[in-house]
């Protein structure tokens, strides 16, 4: 399996970005969003099930973070509004079959994309 994210950058306060994570290989169910800050652990984010559509978010992007998933080109998207400086992180993509109640567990994801750059300024 090989995750590759993309779409970080600069933005200013209240601005927009869309990450995207192509996967290739053997993908799994669930895939998920997450995001580390320098001197920080590995913080959940987001996680879509691919089979059902089903999604969770942190508490703290809920109604600015929208996941979604394009099957067919099996390819993971973050669209992020309204952005913070406290979003600013590396943005990791990852994959895992792990129960739906774990998935905010990033020990519980088998495979990760490399991480993109997303910092917000003022």
């Amino acid at each position: 399996v090989q995750l590759q994210a993309s779409g970080g950058g600069l933005v200013q306060i209240g601005g927009a970005l869309r990450l995207s994570c192509a996967a290739s290989g053997v993908t799994m169910n669930n895939m998920g969003w997450f995001r580390q800050a320098p001197g920080k652990e590995r913080e959940f984010v987001a996680v879509i099930r691919r089979s059902s559509g089903s999604t969770k978010y942190a508490d703290s992007v809920k109604g600015r973070f929208t996941i979604s998933t394009d099957n067919a080109k099996n390819t993971v998207y973050l669209q992020m509004n309204s952005l913070k400086p406290e979003d600013t992180a590396t943005y990791y993509c990852g994959t895992s079959r792990v129960v739906w109640s774990a998935v905010s567990d990033p020990a519980q994801y088998h495979y990760w994309g490399q991480g993109t750059q997303v910092t917000v300024s003022s």
